[in-house]
């Protein structure tokens, strides 16, 4: 396995967004970015999420989350990171979140068919022999998308910096219908 990166062919969301030939897919975000605060009104917001609730989630393309859990802006915190995995630094973020930001709840959503269930604790390994130095972190690899989910519940419920433990909630969305199914902290 190689883990280089290599250029894909063009996809129908690159023709779609119109990525143009002089120019990299950042250029066109920040020409997006132009156009939409062409039109940006500060919505007075403060930082703290409405909804009292943070989301943590896989970084995964195909998970709009405001859209699978009807969000609003401002409604809730969301980190995102490769399988929605509660490492350290989402321990970090969610301790930030609830005692400096106010949240009360997370719900974790992890999804079918994630790149993690293919990876294994290998791929460090295979780093150290391409770059000549292993990473400090963990890949966080699984096989059980449902026991995945009840190891970050109970990361989360069992973090001495979180005051907010007990309403802790875990899914797995369904990439192709949509839908979430609650995963059993006991199960």
């Amino acid at each position: 396995m190689s883990t280089s990166a290599h250029v894909p062919a063009e996809s129908n969301a690159e023709k779609r967004v119109g990525t143009r030939s002089d120019g990299t897919v950042t250029d066109r975000l920040v020409e997006a970015n132009r156009e939409y605060a062409a039109g940006f009104k500060d919505p007075g917001m403060d930082a703290r999420p409405v909804l009292r609730v943070a989301v943590v989630a896989c970084m995964d393309a195909r998970l709009d989350l405001h859209d699978a859990l009807g969000l609003e802006l401002g409604d809730c915190h969301t980190i995102r990171n490769a399988g929605g995995v509660v490492t350290d630094d989402v321990i970090r973020s969610l301790t930030i979140s609830q005692r400096a930001l106010g949240t009360r709840s997370v719900i974790l959503v992890h999804h079918t068919t994630c790149g993690l269930e293919t990876l294994t604790e290998d791929f460090r390994l295979e780093l150290e022999d391409e770059v000549g130095q292993r990473p400090s972190w963990a890949v966080e690899a699984f096989r059980d998308v449902d026991q995945d989910v009840r190891q970050s519940m109970q990361r989360v419920r069992t973090s001495p910096f979180l005051p907010h433990t007990d309403d802790v909630r875990g899914f797995v969305f369904d990439v192709t219908t949509g839908l979430l199914r609650e995963i059993d902290p006991a199960a």
